[in-house]
C-alpha cells in the first residue's frame, strides 16, 4: 500500500501517521519527490483503515499494491482449490450440476425430483428449507421437516444434498448438511461467515444482489480466515436497471474471479433470469465462461411450485440442459 501525502503536509503531521502506522506492525518506506511526498508500507496492511486513512487532511490518496483479501487470493495460491462436495469435487476442471426445487415442500415432491435429475446428470441435489421472501406472508420453507425430507432423498438418491441456513441458531440443524449455501441476501452477515469458517463444512457463498466482487471475495475471506477453505463462489445475477429479467447475470464475473481468486465458481442463471426459458441459454454461456459449475432449479410442477415457479425447469427440460452442457463443456475443453 502507498499513501500518497499533500505537497504542503506538516512535519508534525506527517510524524504522527508514521507513529500510527508503525504502531500497526508495518516498516515505513518514504519517498521524498519535489512536489510530493510517498509512505510505502511494507507488511500486512489488511487491517489498515483505508477510508479513515484517506479522510485525513495531509493525505491525498491511498493507492494499495496489493488486495485486501489474502487466504482467497489467486497471488498467495497460485493453484486452483478443489472444494470436497461429500465426494463431488468442484473446481479444478471438475464440473458440477446442482439441480433441485427453490424449496422443498414434501417428501414424495423431493424424491421424486432429486431421482430424476440424477438421472439427468446432476451430482449435487439443491432444495430450500428455509427460504427468505421478501414479502412476510409467501412461503418459507418446512424449515427442520424440509431438512429431514432432503435427507430422505440423499438416502435414496445417493445425492449430496445443498441447502440454505438464513440464521446462525439453526447452525446445529445442518450437522449432517452436505454443502451450507449462504444466500445472497446474507452474503455481508459477517458473525454469520465467521461461525461458518469453524464447521470445516463446504461453503457454497452467493454473490449479494448489489455487491461488488471485491466485497463477495472479502465475504470468502471472512469464511476462510476462520479457518474452513471449502468455498464455492456463487454468480446469481445482481440488480441492475434492466426491467425485462430478474436480475442481471454477470458472466464477466466468472472469468474475473478465476483470475483474481483460486475459488471454485459456479453460475446460478435461474435466479439470475427468474424466467424459465432463459435458464438454458445462460446456463450454456456460464459454461462456456469457463463456470465450474451451474446451479438449476428444478420442479416436477412449476405450475403449483409455492416458490419461484417461474424460473423452474422440468425434469425433461433439464434433461436436455444438461446433455447440452455436457457437449459444450466438451467443446470448451477440447
Amino acid at each position: 500500500m502507498i499513501v500518497i501525502l499533500r505537497h504542503d503536509a506538516a512535519a508534525e503531521k506527517q510524524e504522527e501517521l508514521v507513529c500510527w502506522l508503525e504502531a500497526q506492525g508495518l516498516k515505513i518506506q518514504r519517498f521524498d519527490g519535489e512536489f510530493q511526498t510517498a509512505i510505502g508500507l511494507i507488511g500486512d496492511a489488511s487491517r489498515v483503515d483505508v477510508e479513515l486513512m484517506s479522510g485525513l487532511d495531509i493525505v491525498e490518496k491511498v493507492c494499495r499494491v496489493s488486495e485486501p483479501y489474502r487466504d482467497c487470493s489467486r497471488k498467495h495460491h497460485p493453484q486452483d482449490t478443489v472444494v470436497n462436495a461429500c465426494g463431488v469435487p468442484v473446481g479444478g476442471g471438475h464440473f458440477a450440476m446442482i439441480a433441485g426445487p427453490c424449496a422443498v415442500e414434501s417428501e414424495e415432491q423431493i424424491v421424486s425430483i432429486a431421482r430424476a435429475v440424477k438421472a439427468a446428470g446432476a451430482d449435487l441435489l439443491r432444495g430450500g428449507a428455509f427460504k427468505p421472501r421478501t414479502s412476510p406472508y409467501d412461503f418459507s420453507g418446512l424449515k427442520a421437516e424440509g431438512l429431514k425430507y432432503l435427507r430422505v432423498a440423499r438416502e435414496e438418491t445417493g445425492l449430496p444434498i445443498v441447502t440454505e441456513l438464513m440464521d446462525i441458531r439453526d447452525l446445529e440443524l445442518f450437522e449432517d448438511i452436505d454443502v451450507i449455501q449462504v444466500g445472497a441476501r446474507n452474503m455481508q452477515n459477517f458473525d454469520l461467515l465467521r461461525e461458518l469458517g469453524k464447521t470445516r463444512k463446504p461453503i457454497l457463498l452467493k454473490r449479494g444482489l448489489a455487491n461488488t466482487l471485491r466485497e463477495l471475495l472479502l465475504s470468502a475471506e471472512y469464511i476462510m480466515a476462520s479457518g474452513n477453505e471449502q468455498v464455492i463462489l456463487c454468480e446469481r445475477g445482481i440488480r441492475t436497471f434492466s426491467d425485462y429479467t430478474r436480475n442481471t447475470l454477470d458472466l464477466s464475473a466468472v472469468p474475473m474471479l478465476h483470475e483474481l481468486s483460486h475459488l471454485p465458481v459456479i453460475v446460478d442463471p435461474s435466479h439470475a433470469t427468474g424466467i424459465a426459458r432463459l435458464v438454458s441459454p445462460m446456463a450454456l454461456a456460464g459454461t462456456a465462461a469457463g463456470a465450474d459449475g451451474l446451479m438449476i432449479e428444478v420442479h416436477n410442477d412449476p405450475m403449483k411450485a409455492r416458490c419461484d415457479g417461474a424460473q423452474a425447469l422440468t425434469p425433461q427440460a433439464f434433461a436436455v440442459l444438461a446433455d447440452k452442457v455436457r457437449r459444450v463443456r466438451e467443446t470448451v475443453m477440447a
